[in-house]
């Protein structure tokens, strides 16, 4: 078994491992328990996941004797490396069971996508071709998966909110704990709920909720956009280099460029409009597909200078 057949059959023991935590946070988000086995044997599941998707990274860079981000296997690795990496210390901010329920089948499909569809040879590394040999490698494209990977949390934690208010206008302003951990705000609401689903108890500890989806999706896609922008400059910098254009209109810029004027509108329209709730899940759910046709889709289905090292 050479070494790339190993790296591949842990890269499977990643996805069976993250199957059982999925299976663990998904019984126990059913139970609603807030301490159990099921719950501890998910977060260990994750923890362990993580380090094997560590050490797979690392003995790529070891091996091939560059930043593990040339090719589309390696970038789908590392996004689900930064995914739960991210998830892992919201988890310990925030106390919150019901991010690790959303979020870990993400990763499951990401890892089954690039284990399961992939071919083995775009599975293997291979030497950079020459547009790849920059030290701008590492920055651009780390940079533009770290953006990624926290704007599609933001970015789901926006369609949660959709579907909890049924995309109904909510005034968040009927509440203030907004700094409630995530988790303990569902136990409260679950357990008014069970109490007296008709009471006004119920519909405060919904709107809790939903505050807190909304103060935490807020939070990542800010975390999220500062990496976008530096991927995004850093790339045209580097395209000037290997091409000499620093914007050439190629599919995967167009559609950088329009990631950024989506999540910029978001900001924009929290920070100087006020905007909260409703209308800003709306630009934040949006900005999760408009992520995966940049992330994806360009690569697929359109043809440009990104398509090297990516699908060709």
């Amino acid at each position: 078994m050479n070494w790339n057949e190993i790296q591949n059959f842990l890269s499977n023991i990643v996805f069976g491992v993250l199957l059982l935590a999925m299976i663990s946070y998904w019984i126990n988000l059913a139970l609603f328990r807030e301490k159990s086995f099921l719950l501890k044997f998910g977060q260990a599941n994750t923890i362990f996941a993580n380090i094997l998707l560590f050490f797979i990274l690392c003995s790529r860079w070891i091996v091939s004797g560059y930043f593990p981000l040339s090719n589309l296997y390696e970038s789908l690795l590392f996004l689900t490396w930064i995914l739960l990496t991210v998830y892992l210390y919201i988890e310990t901010k925030t106390n919150s069971r019901l991010i690790g329920s959303i979020l870990i089948p993400i990763t499951l499909l990401i890892n089954g996508f690039a284990n399961l569809t992939l071919s083995p040879e775009m599975q293997k590394s291979s030497p950079l071709v020459p547009a790849l040999q920059s030290n701008w490698l590492m920055l651009h494209v780390s940079m533009m998966l770290l953006s990624y990977g926290t704007l599609i949390m933001g970015s789901l934690l926006s369609i949660l909110f959709l579907v909890i208010s049924k995309n109904k206008e909510i005034d968040l302003q009927l509440t203030q704990n907004s700094s409630l951990p995530l988790y303990n705000v569902m136990l409260e609401y679950y357990e008014t709920k069970i109490v007296s689903p008709t009471t006004t108890i119920s519909e405060l500890g919904k709107l809790k909720l939903l505050q807190s989806l909304d103060n935490w999706s807020y939070r990542i896609i800010g975390l999220g956009f500062p990496f976008l922008t530096i991927g995004i400059i850093s790339g045209g910098v580097w395209a000037n280099e290997a091409w000499g254009s620093y914007w050439s209109w190629d599919p995967k810029e167009t559609w950088a460029l329009i990631t950024w004027l989506v999540f910029a509108t978001y900001l924009h329209a929290r920070i100087t409009r006020g905007w909260e709730g409703n209308r800003t899940a709306i630009l934040g759910g949006l900005g999760f597909f408009v992520i995966w046709i940049c992330y994806l889709g360009v690569n697929f289905l359109g043809k440009g200078l990104h398509s090297y090292g990516w699908v060709s």
